[in-house]
């Protein structure tokens, strides 16, 4: 059974190469023992904010603020009511602050924060800062862009990737701009050790693939990993700011532990011992047969009253019947309200010999300037760990050698963020591919 401490997580953020200040939060907030993981589980957030004057800065520190602790305050009414209401007493604060200044007119922030419970991972979103699950080889989208370029590609039915002449940041929901807002919430997806979720704002999910991302996150812990993906997102042009948080489901598989499949967290295993009224209408019956056995018999005073026990077993039998089946018809309700959950979009994240390639162009070519310029990487854990990865590649061992070119490509990449602010101009070195 996966415990409240089987959950590894790092976060990172980043004001990128561009941007003068950060307007990206992101929040942590943890079960502190099991009856808390129990009860609540672990929240984790990205936003993005935007507005002008710093104002995008303070409108995403408040969803960040304003989502875990209004989730904790309603987390009685189960996960999906909870992070439903966290988000619009968000928005309501968020919008509330934007009518305070003409200045502060249109302030908003994405926001996705994903839940994870004994029952499985929740999704909570509105923009298009992103959730993604990373399983069996495949990186999978858990949220829904709400933007002009995704909405375009629902209507004519295509995938977002072929959407031309329209703008990949132009969105159409977020927190705050206006006094009410529609929240996708989705789950519970089922948890299997080994799961990988990553969040991310689009400073992380423009620049970088969603096959990078999932590569990167599958073969790091994720504390390098965050870091390794900031750095790529810098690499080509650090346009935004850039905001992850990667966590890694561990222990023995979840789903073998029954919690995963129920609708809450104590459920099924309730509802699955022997209800009591069926023997209370067996034992009636039984003993209004035997009063009128006994009846039968000339026993009229005995008969009456095992006539009256059995009457009372009957009737509670019957009660319990009642109740029974007005909560079945309840809880059908609450689960047809509860639609699955869905993948929006998902592709391959595994190591292939091209992306190993550009790896490889991009280390060689981030040397050869560390060279020029006389950088002060570390030399020495580069050389290890290319050592390490020229070996592995020797073995066919793809994703132990894509592992160690990026822990080669750290040290380097440190030197050019302590370098950066002093060049005149910037170059990407690792040229995206789709």
């Amino acid at each position: 059974m996966t415990r409240f401490d089987q959950i590894e997580h790092a976060s990172l953020t980043d004001v990128g190469v561009r941007r003068s200040h950060n307007q990206d939060s992101h929040a942590i907030q943890l079960a502190r023992d099991d009856e808390q993981w129990h009860e609540r589980g672990h929240l984790f957030l990205v936003a993005d904010g935007m507005g002008a004057h710093a104002v995008g800065e303070k409108a995403s520190e408040q969803a960040a603020g304003l989502i875990p602790h209004t989730y904790h305050k309603h987390v009685q009414q189960g996960p999906k009511a909870a992070l439903r209401k966290a988000f619009m007493e968000a928005n309501a604060s968020i919008h509330a602050f934007g009518q305070q200044n003409r200045e502060f007119a249109g302030t908003g922030t994405t926001t996705t924060a994903l839940l994870i419970r004994p029952e499985g991972a929740w999704i909570g979103h509105v923009g298009d800062s992103r959730a993604y699950r990373i399983r069996d080889g495949m990186i999978q989208q858990l949220s829904y862009d709400h933007s002009w370029v995704w909405e375009y590609a629902r209507i004519k039915r295509i995938d977002p990737s072929e959407v031309k002449d329209i703008p990949n940041n132009v969105i159409h929901r977020c927190l705050g701009p206006e006094p009410l807002v529609q929240v996708d919430i989705e789950g519970p997806h089922p948890l299997e050790s080994g799961d990988i979720f990553v969040l991310c704002s689009d400073g992380l999910s423009g620049p970088v693939t969603d096959h990078e991302i999932g590569a990167i996150a599958s073969v790091l812990p994720p504390a390098e990993a965050c870091r390794l993906l900031v750095d790529l997102a810098n690499l080509r042009g650090g346009p935004d700011n850039i905001t992850v948080v990667i966590v890694r489901v561990g222990g023995p598989s979840v789903e073998s532990n029954g919690e995963v499949a129920a609708k809450s967290g104590k459920g099924r295993s309730a509802r699955s011992s022997l209800p009591w009224w069926p023997f209370s209408l067996v034992t009636g019956i039984a003993l209004v047969v035997l009063a009128i056995v006994l009846q039968a018999q000339k026993w009229p005073t005995t008969a009456g009253i095992i006539f009256f026990l059995g009457s009372g077993a009957i009737t509670a039998g019957l009660g319990g019947l009642a109740w029974h089946l007005h909560r079945e018809r309840r809880q059908a309700v609450v689960e047809e309200e509860h639609e699955a959950p869905r993948i929006h979009r998902q592709t391959s994240c595994r190591v292939e010999p091209a992306l190993l390639d550009r790896l490889i162009l991009a280390i060689r070519a981030l040397h050869q300037v560390s060279l020029e310029k006389q950088w002060s990487p570390d030399w020495k854990i580069y050389e290890e760990c290319a050592s390490a990865a020229e070996a592995l590649l020797q073995k066919g061992d793809l994703p132990g050698a894509f592992r160690e070119y990026c822990r080669a490509l750290m040290p380097l990449t440190g030197a050019l963020n302590r370098h950066r602010n002093k060049e005149e101009s910037f170059q990407p070195l690792w040229d995206r591919t789709h």
